[in-house]
């Protein structure tokens, strides 16, 4: 089964699929396919100079774009006070 992130089961994939044959006809589905292809072609292919753009610029610019690395040093830091306040507790019980 073709799994989607937008969370449509094979049924309803099978029906999108009935009712553009419908509409369109199956000489037509085709070229459609081949349009939508190009077209989130083009949608990734500009996301992705986008994203090289802003990585560019940041590296000139000496801007440290790994925002990741400073959220799990506040979450380690959480959790060793975490386990500080309760390291007495779990071992009394």
């Amino acid at each position: 089964m073709i799994s989607l992130p937008l969370f449509i089961s094979g049924t309803e994939i099978a029906f999108i699929i009935f009712i553009v044959i419908m509409v369109f006809g199956a000489d037509k589905v085709p070229e459609i396919a081949r349009g939508l292809g190009k077209g989130m072609r083009q949608i990734k292919d500009a996301t992705n100079d986008i994203k090289s753009e802003i990585t560019k610029t940041a590296e000139r610019n000496d801007i440290d774009l790994d925002v990741t690395k400073d959220i799990k040093k506040e979450i380690d830091k959480a959790k060793e006070d975490i386990n500080d306040i309760t390291g007495p507790i779990k071992r009394s019980l």
